[in-house]
């Protein structure tokens, strides 16, 4: 089990561990924006990051219901963030998003538990479906 999942951590918002709330880590301050603007007009709350770093240093990690991460970026991957998280016994589905992807990394990602892997652009509908999907799919739905 990951170090940060022991339920005691306070987040705003006064989310729980059993939560709904999405990750999205990318280096990318408009993707960040676009994509927290995308996740909370439907209805659930998003924090984002700006490195596989600061995720991984934060304590909202263990509230997390749903990670979508880009690939490629400054420092530690999203394809090491993943590997990371699940050496660690920490279970969140992880959605990639990429404009970098090739049929090699997409067979990776998939076959180390991925939930999906959406090169961009991508359509919104599609990606909000894949997010319900991982949260139904993980109990958080």
């Amino acid at each position: 089990m990951c170090p940060l999942c022991d339920g005691s951590t306070l987040l705003p918002m006064n989310i729980g561990h059993n939560s709904r709330l999405v990750a999205i880590v990318d280096d990318d301050q408009s993707v960040q924006r676009s994509l927290q603007d995308l996740i909370e007009s439907d209805g659930l709350p998003a924090l984002c990051f700006s490195s596989a770093e600061q995720f991984l240093d934060s304590q909202a990690r263990s509230k997390v219901a749903c990670l979508i991460t880009d690939i490629r970026m400054p420092g530690m991957s999203g394809l090491e963030l993943q590997a990371k998280l699940k050496a660690e016994r920490c279970l969140i589905p992880v959605i990639f998003i990429t404009a970098h992807g090739d049929a090699e990394m997409r067979i990776h990602a998939m076959r180390q538990g991925a939930v999906e892997f959406l090169s961009k652009p991508f359509d919104d509908a599609v990606l909000l479906e894949i997010v319900h999907t991982a949260l139904e799919r993980w109990g958080n739905g």
